[in-house]
C-alpha cells in the first residue's frame, strides 16, 4: 500500500474524501503559506493557486523549493489564464507544471494519477541528509554519522520535523501540529518529554546536544 498526499492552497480541500486507487491511497490536506509545514508519510503533490490572500503563488512556490521538506515535491501551479507569460513565470519560480483553474477534487486526482507519481516524481526520497545526521524514511532509522540513533516512531517523526526546520525555533504548539497531532488533545508539556527522550538518544549516538531550548519560545535543532 502506497500513500499520496495532495496539498492544495484552498480551504475546501479539507472536505475532499480520500481516494483509493488499487494499492494507492490518495488523501487531501490544505497548504498555507505559514510555517511550519506538517510532515507527511508517502509522496507529496502540491497545487498552488496563482493568487493567494497573503502573497503571490509564485512566491510560495519559490519558498517551497527552498525548504528541505518540499524541495523535491511535485508542484503544480494553478493559473487564472493560459497566457504564455504566466506559464513562464510559474516554471521559472520552480513549478514542475501548471493547469488552468478552476479545479475540483476530480481535477486533482486526474492530474496526479495520469502522471503516475510513483514512477515520475522524486518527492518521496529514501533518505534525508543534514550534515552528520541521516534520516532514512523507508526504514524509520536515523544515524549520527554512522551510529544509529535509537528512537521510537514518534521520536523519529519529531527528529525528522525538527531537521526539516533546522536552525529555526519551533514552539511546542508548532511541534504538535507539525507531527500531525493538532487534532488530538495533547498537553504541550508532553513535548518536553519527547524532546528529553530525543536528546538522550542523540547524545547516546555521539551527537552531543544539538537540541537547544529557547526560553519562552520552544526548541531549535542546531545543525
Amino acid at each position: 500500500m502506497s500513500l499520496v498526499n495532495i496539498l492544495l492552497t484552498r480551504s475546501e480541500v479539507t472536505e475532499f474524501e480520500p481516494f483509493v486507487h488499487g494499492a494507492t491511497t490518495v488523501q487531501f490536506s490544505q497548504l498555507s503559506s505559514e510555517r511550519p509545514l506538517q510532515i507527511f508519510d508517502g509522496a507529496v503533490w502540491i497545487f498552488v493557486d496563482w493568487v493567494l490572500e497573503d502573497m503571490a503563488g509564485i512566491e510560495l512556490c519559490r519558498r517551497l523549493r527552498a525548504e528541505t521538506a518540499t524541495a523535491g515535491a511535485h508542484i503544480t501551479m494553478i493559473l487564472d489564464d493560459n497566457e504564455p507569460s504566466s506559464r513562464k513565470r510559474a516554471l521559472d519560480a520552480g513549478a514542475d507544471d501548471y493547469i488552468v483553474g478552476p479545479v475540483e477534487r476530480r481535477t486533482l486526482l486526474d492530474r496526479v494519477l495520469a502522471l503516475n507519481p510513483e514512477i515520475n516524481s522524486q518527492y518521496s526520497p529514501d533518505a534525508l541528509q543534514f550534515g552528520p545526521l541521516t534520516i532514512n524514511l523507508s526504514s524509520y532509522r536515523a544515524y549520527w554519522k554512522d551510529t544509529p540513533i535509537e528512537v521510537s516512531p514518534n521520536e523519529f517523526r519529531l527528529l525528522r520535523f525538527l531537521a526539516d526546520n533546522a536552525n529555526r525555533s519551533m514552539s511546542r504548539a508548532e511541534i504538535v501540529t507539525g507531527l500531525g497531532k493538532g487534532g488530538e488533545q495533547i498537553d504541550e508539556r508532553t513535548v518536553d518529554v519527547w524532546i528529553g527522550r530525543l536528546r538522550k538518544a542523540i547524545k547516546a549516538a555521539g551527537g552531543g546536544n544539538p537540541l537547544r531550548t529557547v526560553r519562552l519560545v520552544g526548541y531549535v535543532l542546531d545543525l
